[in-house]
């Protein structure tokens, strides 16, 4: 018979036993959460009114995970855009990406609901002259075919029309048909073009209670019209590959916080009669992440565009802390960072604070609300809201953004789109596959 080498059924067993203790650090999450405990702040906190839910999120998905899938709309364009009059709708887009979202879904629904046509809007920085075409920061084609069947679209106003004789007409972000047919339509049936400005009343992104062709036209507006143009995108897309590159020992996976330290200045970020804060400094952000589990090797990307001496008790905590500056190729920091240009700068900011793992939103306002929206249409829905921490740590999932754990934002509108769509003369194709979240509209 043949024989058997005990040498080779111990080799045997040793490497059965390695491959399953392979198997279960793998199963591993990739960060413990912290045991000592660390100094914190002292104010009871939430940015949107109300404690915080705590959300059902399973233990092993770990602190990067909690994503969907992504929210996939399908649409066929409407036959005809309705009954269309002679006159235009001009605007500006200002002060940042996060306010050409919403200024863009507005001009829409207007120009859609006078039958006219909309002008390509230029975009306008927050220093006098400071002045650039649309195409120079977003794609002018993506956003003409998303418009077509919608809205008619033209690049400049007809020459024989003056900019001096257009009546300006100030509308409320998320504008309703009402305020349309009672505030706007008189002034345009009476001086035939206007333009618009959108004021922001308040920062509202949650769900409306009512479902409409309005609500279908915004979402398309605001998550299907608006790509960077390609110098840009492949400029942000660099710069998320080199933070994923410095996150090697988090598989890849960073962390966007949006921490501006003038913003942070102006807020004074002091709690309120109920003891409730709209921001949090570099030291309260540094002392969340750590309670909720983020250990020293997470790789952090900052909004602020240069370093500052107020992010050093974050880079303490976190030694893997990052500006634009940090990581921004030499060859781009002439044209998009030493140029002062503060308008480019918050656009790479928009879109790696949409792209990253997790999103921290230091400041509260329209950033987070409008990145939150975008994020949620990617199904990037690890949106972590900063707070107080009395325990020695806690779990992340407490600390979810109401946008995702009560999904009231209005990127959940997106599933009205078929039944809005089939009401009023839309013929919209929705399909959405969801694991973690389940999108509904109630």
């Amino acid at each position: 018979m043949f024989g058997v080498d005990l040498r080779q059924v111990v080799a045997g067993i040793l490497t059965l036993a390695m491959f399953v203790m392979l198997i279960h650090m793998i199963k591993r999450d990739h960060f413990d959460a912290v045991q000592d405990k660390l100094p914190g702040v002292t104010d009871e906190v939430s940015f949107e009114s109300g404690k915080f839910d705590g959300t059902h999120v399973r233990k092993n998905l770990g602190l990067y995970k909690g994503d969907a899938d992504e929210l996939k709309a399908c649409w066929v364009k409407p036959s005809d855009m309705g009954v269309q009059s002679e006159g235009y709708v001009t605007f500006s887009l200002t002060n940042g990406p996060e306010y050409h979202i919403s200024q863009i879904a507005d001009a829409v629904i207007v120009a859609r609901s006078l039958g006219a046509t909309l002008v390509i809007p230029d975009i306008r920085g927050s220093q006098p002259g400071d002045k650039r075409n649309f195409e120079d920061i977003y794609d002018l084609d993506v956003f003409m075919r998303s418009m077509e069947g919608v809205v008619a679209v033209v690049k400049n106003l007809p020459d024989q029309i003056s900019t001096k004789n257009i009546a300006v007409v100030k509308v409320p972000n998320r504008v309703t048909e009402d305020y349309i047919a009672t505030h706007v339509e008189p002034i345009y049936r009476s001086k035939g073009n206007i333009r618009l400005a959108t004021y922001f009343p308040s920062i509202n992104m949650r769900k409306a209670g009512k479902k409409g062709d309005t609500d279908s036209v915004a979402c398309l507006a605001m998550f299907g019209s608006l790509e960077l143009q390609p110098e840009i995108r492949d400029l942000v897309d660099s710069m998320v590959e080199r933070l994923k590159t410095l996150s090697r020992k988090t598989d890849g996976q960073f962390i966007a916080v949006d921490l501006r330290v003038e913003m942070l200045d102006k807020k004074g970020c002091r709690p309120d009669n109920d003891g409730e804060k709209s921001c949090y400094n570099a030291q309260e952000i540094a002392v969340f992440l750590r309670k909720i589990g983020f250990n020293k090797d997470t790789t952090i990307y900052v909004t602020e565009s240069r370093w500052d001496s107020s992010l050093d008790s974050l880079k303490d905590l976190f030694p893997k802390t990052y500006t634009k500056e940090a990581i921004m190729p030499a060859d781009k920091k002439t044209k998009f960072l030493d140029s002062q240009d503060s308008e480019l700068e918050k656009v790479i900011d928009f879109y790696i604070s949409s792209q990253s793992d997790v999103f921290v939103p230091a400041i509260s306002g329209l950033l987070y609300a409008n990145v939150a929206g975008k994020r949620i249409g990617a199904g990037k829905t690890q949106i972590l809201v900063p707070a107080d921490i009395q325990d020695s740590s806690a779990s992340a999932s407490n600390f979810l953004s109401p946008y995702v754990s009560k999904k009231n934002h209005f990127a959940y509108s997106l599933k009205t789109f078929e039944e809005a769509g089939n009401k009023n003369g839309f013929q919209f194709m929705y399909s959405c596959k969801s694991m973690d979240v389940n999108i509904s509209y109630n």
